[in-house]
């Protein structure tokens, strides 16, 4: 006789609404694990706290929520400091005009740019003095992604409506599971902020679909990276895979500056 299955089924609407529930629980929880670290920090010297920071304030264009510790000697006139905002309205657009038009599978590991560089660009310093670009890189699709991505990117630019796994055609449709993920196809907002970049784009490009009809494919490489806010002149070692694992593990290095 088999085991019985006492696992409860979470019914999650996406990645960031996971991280969304985290970030209420760690608001909310006792915060008694937290308390036993400042207390541990106290007897060997330090003072520890923390504050969730969100990477758009950093200059980020990206809705990314992190929790960020800070410990100093004890005994040090200091506290968890205050960051100051960099206010603006530059929204994903201005880190994709500059960029050559890609195809699904095309490999441009050096390529020019497609035009001159613009004022986000400059002023967070995402693109250098360079005349060139490296890991402007796209993954292969096959005709079954590509029409379910062609479906996304119309719905978002037509409507502002996101696609729901139930709602393709039947022969579109792998599995039967329609109440796990149904937005795992997700179109970056061109107009806004992307949602957070995470290490599974280094599985699939599902989540992370460029908001243009006439390029019908996920993010390059480079374009997750000035996603998350490295400058053009930071190359990613190993192949396509590894690098896209390291850009959605990575710490905005806008954020981290800021920070240390």
């Amino acid at each position: 006789m088999g085991k019985k299955n006492n696992k409860k089924e979470i019914d999650t609407q996406s990645v960031d609404d996971t991280m969304e529930k985290i970030t209420e629980m760690i608001e909310t929880m006792e915060e008694s694990y937290f308390k036993n670290m400042q207390s541990y920090f106290k007897r060997v010297g330090y003072e520890l706290d923390y504050e969730i920071q969100n990477s758009e304030k950093f200059g980020v264009l990206q809705k990314r929520k992190r929790i960020i510790l800070i410990g100093w000697q004890k005994g040090l006139d200091f506290e968890y400091p205050k960051f100051n905002e960099k206010k603006h309205n530059f929204s994903i657009k201005d880190i994709f005009s500059d960029l050559k038009k890609l195809s699904p599978g095309e490999q441009n590991n050096i390529t020019e740019y497609a035009t001159e560089s613009n004022t986000y660009l400059k002023k967070f310093r995402i693109r250098n003095e360079q005349d060139f670009v490296t890991q402007h890189i796209a993954r292969p699709h096959n005709d079954r992604d590509l029409e379910i991505y062609k479906i996304a990117i119309h719905k978002w630019q037509d409507n502002h409506e996101r696609l729901k796994y139930p709602d393709l055609p039947e022969i579109l449709k792998t599995h039967k599971n329609q109440k796990s993920f149904v937005d795992r196809y997700k179109v970056v907002d061109p107009k806004g902020l992307s949602h957070t970049m995470v290490a599974h784009i280094s599985k699939d490009g599902h989540h992370y679909i460029y908001p243009d009809k006439d390029q019908v494919r996920s993010l390059s490489v480079r374009e997750a990276a000035r996603i998350q806010s490295f400058s053009d002149d930071f190359f990613f070692e190993g192949g396509r895979t590894a690098a896209f694992r390291q850009i959605g593990n990575a710490v905005p290095p806008l954020m981290s500056k800021e920070i240390a």
